[in-house]
């Protein structure tokens, strides 16, 4: 299951000694020295929650039915597999998974897995034969697929007429891409299909997804099925608290990182074949230089050994055989575009995943130059003593902006999850004296302030930082910090509100240290918690928990109608408040209420804008009216009403106009290293260029630098 937040707030791991001392009072229902994988690893988390989350839940009822809706949840979210009447079995545990907890049992994921192992053999055959008949178009039935607002199935025979819709959905929309494809081809000798064997193609289409769908739900592993049980509970303590398998945990590691051991290769499943689509400029097989876009995996080696062929495996397991220490060797036998057979030995080496370390460019106003900063996480290498830092990477965009005098800089959060608190409070550091950055809390302890020691500031000049309902945590912090000193100015729509804090410890010293013995047959241990230990507050003592950041000045966003962020689960920490920290505004704060004036004059005046707020509306209705329309007329209207609003969108968009962006001159180098690298950079720079939000953030830094420029020539400031 897919999580909408990739990266939540971590702080460094706990020492052994700490663990030790952290888990040095056992939670008492967990005495058992004998225990089978999956009651050690329940027993293990549920130690780690009682002694170490911020907010630990009463195991009662009440928790028992959250993780119960919760399971079922995640196992079948748009009710395709499971019936009423195997809810109705299933219900008999949904007040008894406490009492499981306390007694380090496992019986509900016993059963649920059994149940929806026997759906999945069921659902198989329905789409199966379901998809063995054509379907008719001419009707204006609709259907909802999946959502709280729908009962599951009564029976069997509901089950699979819910199949057969969501089936006809799917082929209903591929048939009309095929259609829409073959109306558009202009070419004098294509042949044209009738619109039966166009439904008959795009029954197959349907058919070979579901085929490789099915076969993913087969290959997953008991321990992998019992892990999004484990989430189920974690979850529902609060939604920052995960359960991470070993693998899960490597994966955790390099998205904070932004690094990893392996050959430098983006690879795609197509077709049963695994075929290379990009090389990562810098990387070691770029650096060897024999693999090319568009070769094919057929055979995998590690070093010396019997190669593996890789034909028709997923791609997952394929990347798992690439990758490997540094310093290893990896041998790709590879199918080249013009069919010859090649056996290409790479040895494995660090790769850096550029596209989430920050990045700046400039933007020129006539004679003027405003500094633009991209900042897609809070990264941060905990693994390497001098490892990869965000508020480093800042540190020096914002000294090279300097280094090209611009009047103002942008920093831009937009989207960015979270990531490193330490790294958070460094940054905050750049733009303020010292002082508080943020109050981190511990359930029972007083808060404590994190500051910045630093008496100076790198940059004092006009300041602009965009967020949006993606922007959580560690976003939230700075943005927080930046409002309260009144040091810049925000701009965006409200963040996502995620004020806590949390901690990767490691299952296996948990259970080490509290004597829980533990199954581990694969070797790899039993995984990781990732747990809420903390809330932050901001340094005026509020909370961003549920509420976020509101923007200085708002900017209409597609999205501004519906509820989004923390505040859609219902397992979500509450927002308080506690008392603010000791702190002074900087001495000539932001005048936002000008800046917003005259934003929003502008805002009024912009067509674009206006159409974003139409269409805002018109999503909040589809998230009321969430019906699905099973007939090819009303179908291809809502894609018609649809592109004509993005056709309205374009056309204003190329009557705006663009800005301009270049480069920093001490990047070129960089940028220039390969086409790869220049299509990139191009690419990125097209996208700020015609972005309608950062428009109007650089009108907003024109307007605060004019302010600024006033205010120095009636003070006298120097």
């Amino acid at each position: 299951m897919l999580a909408f937040m990739k990266n939540k707030i971590l702080i460094p791991l706990l020492i052994l000694g700490a663990l030790a001392a952290f888990f040095s009072f056992r939670y008492s229902a967990f005495e058992s020295k004998e225990t089978n994988r999956n009651t050690a690893i329940l027993e293990t988390v549920m130690t780690a929650i009682e002694q170490g989350h911020f907010s630990p839940r009463v195991l009662d009822d009440s928790f028992s039915l959250a993780v119960f809706n919760k399971t079922l949840h995640t196992l079948d979210y748009r009710k395709n597999f499971f019936t009423q009447q195997d809810v109705d079995h299933l219900s008999a545990f949904q007040y008894d998974i406490d009492d499981e907890i306390r007694n380090k049992t496992t019986l509900f994921f016993d059963t649920v897995d059994n149940v929806f192992t026997r759906r999945i053999d069921s659902a198989e055959g329905y789409y199966k034969s379901i998809l063995q008949t054509a379907f008719q178009f001419n009707t204006n039935d609709s259907v909802k697929l999946g959502g709280d607002d729908i009962p599951y199935a009564a029976d069997e025979t509901a089950l699979k007429e819910r199949w057969r819709q969501y089936l006809k959905y799917l082929t209903l929309s591929k048939y009309v891409d095929l259609k829409k494809g073959q109306e558009n081809n202009k070419e004098k000798d294509a042949k044209k299909k009738s619109d039966a064997e166009l439904e008959a193609d795009a029954r197959q289409s349907v058919l070979k997804n579901q085929d490789l769908f099915f076969k993913r739900l087969r290959k997953l592993k008991n321990n992998e099925r019992f892990a999004l049980y484990m989430n189920a509970i974690t979850n529902s303590e609060d939604p920052h608290t995960d359960y991470l398998p070993p693998d899960d945990k490597a994966r955790f590691d390099e998205s904070m990182s932004g690094s990893f051991f392996g050959i430098g290769a983006q690879l795609q499943e197509n077709e049963g074949n695994v075929k290379i689509v990009s090389v990562i400029a810098g990387s070691p097989c770029w650096k060897q230089g024999e693999l090319k876009v568009n070769d094919v995996i057929q055979k995998v080696a590690q070093g010396n050994a019997e190669p593996t062929d890789v034909t028709g495996m997923d791609i997952d397991e394929v990347v798992k055989l690439i990758r490997g220490p540094k310093g290893t060797t990896v041998k790709l036998t590879v199918k080249k575009v013009d069919g010859s057979i090649r056996v290409i030995p790479i040895v494995r080496g660090e790769v850096l995943r550029e596209e989430v370390f920050a990045k700046s460019a400039i933007i020129m106003d006539k004679s003027d130059k405003i500094g633009y900063i991209y900042l897609p996480e809070f990264y941060a290498d905990f693994n390497k003593a001098n490892g990869r830092r965000c508020a480093v990477d800042i540190a020096e965009e914002v000294q090279k902006l300097k280094n090209e005098k611009v009047s103002g800089i942008i920093l831009d959060l937009r989207n960015n999850g979270g990531g490193s608190l330490q790294d958070v409070v460094d940054m905050a550091g750049l733009f303020v004296d010292a002082g508080p950055i943020v109050q981190v809390k511990t359930n029972a302890g007083a808060a404590e302030k994190l500051y910045d020691r630093n008496k100076s500031t790198l940059y004092d000049g006009p300041l602009a930082i965009m967020i949006n309902q993606g922007s959580a945590s560690a976003s939230e912090i700075l943005a927080a910090a930046m409002q309260d000193y009144k040091r810049a100015v925000i701009v965006g729509s409200t963040s996502f509100g995620k004020g806590t804090v949390q901690r990767l410890i490691s299952l296996d010293d948990v259970a080490r240290y509290t004597g829980i013995q533990t199954t581990d047959t694969e070797g790899n241990g039993i995984g990781s918690i990732k747990i809420t230990v903390q809330k932050f507050y901001r340094i005026n003592g509020g909370s961003t928990q549920l509420k976020g950041v509101t923007p200085d000045i708002i900017l209409p966003d597609p999205y501004q109608d519906i509820d989004m962020g923390e505040r859609r689960d219902k397992a979500s920490l509450k927002w308080d408040e506690i008392p603010a920290a000791s702190y002074s505004p900087v001495p000539h704060p932001v005048d936002v209420a000008r800046l917003s004036a005259l934003s929003q004059a502008r805002i009024n005046a912009n067509s674009t804008f206006n159409l974003i707020k139409s269409n805002a509306k018109i999503l909040k209705e589809k998230e009321n009216n969430n019906f699905y329309q099973l007939g090819e007329m009303r179908y291809r209207k809502e894609l018609d009403d649809a592109a004509a609003i993005s056709k309205k969108m374009e056309e204003l968009e190329k009557k705006a106009s663009p800005l301009t962006v270049v480069n920093i001159k001490a990047d070129l180098p960089k940028v220039n290293m390969d086409t790869t690298t220049v299509a990139k950079n191009a690419e990125w720079l097209k996208s700020i260029k015609k972005d309608i939000y950062i428009s109007e953030t650089v009108s907003i830094i024109k307007d605060l630098t004019m302010m600024s420029a006033r205010l120095i020539n009636n003070t006298g400031i120097k």
